[in-house]
């Protein structure tokens, strides 16, 4: 372990601590596994690929983060909090869609034996695939009450021409706690997209409810609402709402699109939330204030943005980026419109994306515990073979496993205070001006950070602290204590001097460090950005295709600040942890960028 600076003049401080244990128990168990070929881990590292089948399968997996047994996980989502046993219901795809339930956001239970799932593909609505839902939790008859996607034609992708028919909206319900959501003899509820529409997609069916809209449209109090994610052929991407009409579900009102951007464009120059692109997916909707969530709070949305560069290729998303925005609703003629105020990323990897959420009350047994307030709680995917593209299959057989989800991720308001009205806040970015004193702003953006619950089991084994250090000259210097384990969470401050604003200057840490291999992660000023240098990361891409070395990097701009009526730039508070293979990033309560180093 490393601390790394390097630049000119260097004047700066960090206080690094370093937690070498992670306390959190692995989130599901493994069955039985075949006999594994026995590795050879003192010599160059072989073409990986002609391994056995599953015998790589403890060498990169995680410990503190959410996945099935064995297989390949999906988009996380149908979570929700069993009102009967205040239990919280994570969910995802997996041969269907498969769950587990936590008390604590820390310690995750299947929901059935081997990962099975609680719902699968091959009735009326959907004998092609189950794809992304969400959850009502006290529905029909009291029951939790899945809005899922129905699919019945494949493929389904922006850059070709839409089946009509090939996704619909239904319903399931579960009566045995989640195990099993039964589905409803009968057709979807929601059949078709919007007449005459050329949509580009029409799924993962969000379902919410929202004071806001309650008022605008003069719905009775507690209404449900769905929002769809999908698009117009040449128009842009869209959500499309629709609002509850009966007290069983069974139908639901067109809104229309309440909001739809021109196609591929971006939120200011697009250096702050990527590209709207040209069809969304995964799009929650939920109402935050300073605490977390609140009904009657400003409404945010989260969402998944596809887009390509030209020329576009039929079936291809060159990229995919998981924005999140924050906006004010209005009505016009009965007409409900949702105009963004800030946007920005939920994570900057380029392998995490499909984020879902759901309101986690305080009168859940998670909540209870830790004292926490009504919060939303969200899960973000972190693809194992980036979106299925990988020419290789390795590591999918080697591993028996592939991709995860990351840790959970409580949001709210962020407020940064005290901050020098300058130019670096009136550009449009992933923030936006309250109030303003004389020269002196408070900013409002995304407020992010780990569960409270996760971040203390984290945290909870022995740790050391090093010194504090002010660094003079550019160079590498060393820990004097070394994490022993491929399983540690390091915290951290750096300060910089306010000259260091557009310099050479990069300063971090490097990590998972030996002879041969390193991750570096640093901030460069001269760009704004965190970046996570995996040129060196594993020995073993040398020989084998799958295995991605590139580099991961987000922007997170550090504001000049007025403290004790001196100007200094915020400082770099930052939280890195490392399990085994999984490397999150999180910085100032509001960025994050998640990545693999194999």
């Amino acid at each position: 372990m490393f601390c790394l600076a390097q630049g000119l003049d260097l004047e700066d401080t960090l206080h690094p601590t370093a937690e070498d244990a992670m306390k959190l128990s692995p989130a599901v168990l493994a069955g039985s596994l075949s006999v594994r070929q026995e590795i050879d881990y003192n010599s160059a590292p072989p073409n990986l690929s002609t391994l056995a089948n599953s015998s790589l399968f403890e060498t990169w997996r995680p410990k503190a983060h959410v996945l099935p047994p064995f297989g390949q996980i999906g988009d996380p989502c149908m979570h929700y909090t069993d009102p009967e046993t205040g239990l919280f219901h994570v969910g995802w795809l997996h041969v269907g869609a498969a769950g587990a339930t936590t008390d604590d956001l820390v310690t995750y239970h299947d929901l059935n034996p081997d990962g099975q799932p609680f719902i699968v593909s091959g009735g009326k609505n959907d004998p092609v695939a189950v794809f992304d839902g969400s959850v009502i939790p006290s529905g029909i008859g009291g029951k939790p009450t899945l809005l899922y996607a129905s699919i019945s034609y494949l493929p389904i992708q922006w850059t070709i021409q839409y089946t009509r028919g090939s996704e619909t909206q239904s319903l399931a319900v579960s009566s045995d706690g989640g195990r099993n959501f039964t589905k409803l003899d009968q057709g979807p509820v929601i059949p078709s997209p919007p007449f005459a529409v050329n949509v580009t997609g029409f799924r993962d069916p969000f379902v919410f409810q929202n004071s806001q809209l309650d008022s605008h449209l003069g719905s009775a109090p507690g209404t449900w609402y769905v929002v769809i994610s999908g698009g117009v052929h040449g128009e842009g991407p869209s959500q499309f709402l629709y609002r509850q009409h009966d007290p069983e579900f069974q139908y639901w009102e067109e809104l229309g699109q309440w909001w739809q951007e021109p196609a591929n464009t971006t939120w200011g120059d697009g250096s702050w939330a990527g590209r709207w692109g040209f069809n969304f997916e995964v799009a929650n909707i939920f109402s935050l204030d300073e605490n977390g969530y609140n009904a009657e709070g400003e409404v945010f949305t989260t969402l998944g943005a596809e887009w390509s560069l030209d020329p576009i290729v039929p079936q291809v998303s060159d990229f995919r980026e998981m924005l999140w925005a924050a906006g004010n609703i209005s009505c016009t003629d009965g007409k409900v419109k949702f105009v963004p105020s800030m946007a920005g990323k939920l994570d900057w990897g380029t392998s995490a994306y499909a984020a879902a959420g759901k309101e986690l009350p305080a009168t859940s047994k998670a909540s209870e515990k830790s004292g926490a307030p009504n919060r939303f709680i969200s899960y973000l995917w972190l693809t194992g073979d980036f979106y299925g593209t990988l020419t290789s299959d390795f590591p999918t057989n080697q591993q028996n496993w592939t991709g995860a989800l990351l840790l959970p991720r409580e949001l709210s308001v962020g407020k940064i205070s005290n901050v020098v009205d300058n130019e670096l806040v009136r550009e449009t970015g992933s923030w936006r001006v309250t109030s303003n004193n004389s020269g002196v702003v408070e900013l409002a953006t995304l407020k992010q950070e780990i569960a409270r619950e996760a971040k203390a089991a984290l945290i909870s084994g022995e740790s050391f602290v090093e010194p504090g250090q002010t660094l003079s000259s550019p160079g590498v210097v060393s820990f004097q204590q070394l994490p022993q384990s491929k399983f540690h969470v390091i915290t951290a401050s750096l300060s910089f001097s306010q000259t260091r604003r557009g310099s050479n200057l990069r300063a971090g840490f490097q990590i998972l460090s030996s002879e041969h291999e390193s991750t570096t992660i640093y901030y460069q000023f001269s760009n704004e950005s965190i970046i996570i240098d995996r040129s060196n990361t594993s020995a073993a891409a040398k020989t084998t295709n799958g295995i991605q070395s590139s580099n991961e990097a987000g922007r997170l701009r550090l504001f000049d600040l007025v403290q004790d009526g001196e100007q200094q730039m915020e400082s770099l508070d930052l939280t890195i942890v490392v399990d085994n293979s999984i490397v999150e990033v999180h910085a100032n309560g509001r960025f994050a960028i998640s990545t693999w180093a194999r």
